[in-house]
């Protein structure tokens, strides 16, 4: 597709946040010669040698077809080699293909290589099918009811069914890794960002970087609240290092790719520095002695950061950072002696609904603090009530009402996936409460 590296220039250059970033086109762009990528979910990026193709990422299972089909639209020769940038699925689901087209073609099996952590990583995703299953439906239902994700097998079975068609990897390095091939070299270096097993990939001959997720165009995600732990600095530790190679093209695995010496400094290092900032702000809080919730109430970042295209926090947010920082560095309890060893949830939510009058004086709190923007209040009053009488039809009500009015306001996916799953349950608890009360009503 003509005209991506014009479209990033003018994205970074104008800072416009009204054009498309992340496109799912499947289509081929030649960003230098040799040198491609398709755009998807996520991306493949393909280089060309005298000895066939060397290709990082192979897309998601879903994907991969059309990712190929673009792929040999341009070029036929032999893939020799698959790089994993990580092993989210997103990234490795479509190997089985790649490897499955060269059996047929007769071509040598590609040798897959990543980092010694992704084979870690599948296997947890196989120990814990429905666990992994379950965030994700969570992370993404609510996309999933706009688009046609909603039509794929989902659940532990479904899970362990995508993780069969993946290659695990034929080589694994520890910190850095040269490879060469077809007398192309590519240099693979380690850095925790989103994940402990992340390469990033320098290719000396096209001065250019493919950096995985570690430019999503988006806030970075260094904190998801449902997933393992991240690490924000060394994330902005292995940009820096990136930043450092002077690159003129920098290639992510989402997104688009940016062009130019000086455009790609911006990006890393505006990138970089929002990291830092929220990394160094929560450290001096922690050794004051801070309750977490007064480190993620106190921790900010520079006005007009998020108002950056590739800084806006509509997947991951700083906030969830703060958190996962705390975790990294504090472990999980947040200073409150109440909650090192607290009391059941349940009996916590009827002494206060004892106290404040009944669930019902609860919920109507909430409703009242909702209607007056005070979400976070009225969310916890909202499962208080709800966990003092589950079965009250107004307090299922009013948990459903909060739940839909926080995802209104949410800009993250991340909060806007778990306020659009509570919702949902509190509205099927409802429905199911009613269904049952008409059916013991007609006996």
């Amino acid at each position: 597709m003509a005209g991506i590296l014009e479209l990033s220039a003018t994205v970074v250059d104008e800072q416009r946040t009204d054009l498309p970033v992340h496109r799912v086109t499947q289509e081929l762009s030649e960003l230098r010669d040799d040198l491609a990528l398709v755009e998807s979910f996520g991306h493949l990026v393909a280089l060309r040698t005298d000895d066939g193709l060397a290709v990082l990422d192979t897309s998601s299972r879903w994907s991969a077809p059309a990712v190929l089909e673009a792929l040999r639209r341009w070029d036929r020769g032999p893939v020799r080699t698959v790089v994993y940038t990580h092993g989210h699925l997103d990234h490795v689901g479509g190997s089985g293909l790649v490897l499955a087209e060269a059996e047929a073609a007769g071509h040598p099996r590609p040798t897959v290589v990543a980092h010694r952590q992704v084979p870690t990583r599948l296997a947890r995703y196989r120990t814990m099918p429905g666990w992994t299953a379950e965030v994700n439906r969570r992370q993404f239902g609510w996309l999933a009811e706009r688009s046609r994700i909603g039509e794929r097998p989902q659940g532990p079975e479904a899970m362990l069914a995508l993780l069969d068609g993946v290659a695990l990897p034929d080589r694994t390095y520890e910190d850095h890794l040269d490879l060469e091939v077809g007398g192309t070299p590519l240099a693979l270096h380690h850095g925790r960002g989103e994940t402990d097993d992340h390469t990033w990939v320098w290719l000396p001959e096209q001065r250019a970087v493919c950096c995985g997720d570690f430019v999503i165009w988006h806030f970075p995600n260094a904190g998801n609240p449902q997933k393992v732990q991240r690490y924000p600095d060394e994330w902005a530790a292995a940009l820096r290092a990136m930043d450092a190679l002077a690159p003129e093209l920098l290639v992510p695995a989402h997104g688009l790719p940016v062009a130019g010496r000086e455009r790609i400094h911006r990006v890393l290092d505006d990138i970089a520095s929002a990291l830092e900032t929220l990394v160094d702000q929560t450290r001096s809080l922690m050794e004051a002695g801070r309750r977490l919730d007064e480190v993620v109430r106190e921790v900010r970042l520079p006005e007009g950061t998020l108002a950056k295209p590739y800084l806006r926090p509509l997947y991951d947010e700083p906030e969830f950072v703060v958190r996962n920082l705390w975790r990294l560095y504090g472990g999980w309890w947040d200073g409150n002696p109440a909650h090192l060893h607290p009391p059941e949830e349940a009996a916590l939510a009827a002494t206060v609904a004892r106290l404040a009058g009944g669930p019902g004086v609860l919920a109507a709190e909430a409703r009242r603090l909702a209607g007056e923007g005070e979400l976070r209040l009225a969310g916890e009053l909202a499962e208080w009530a709800v966990l003092a009488n589950p079965e009250d039809p107004l307090v299922l009500a009013t948990r459903a009402e909060v739940a839909e009015a926080r995802f209104a306001a949410a800009t993250s996916l991340m909060a806007k996936g778990i306020y659009h799953d509570t919702a949902a349950e509190a509205r099927r608890r409802l429905e199911q409460g009613q269904a049952d009360r008409v059916g013991g009503g007609s006996t």
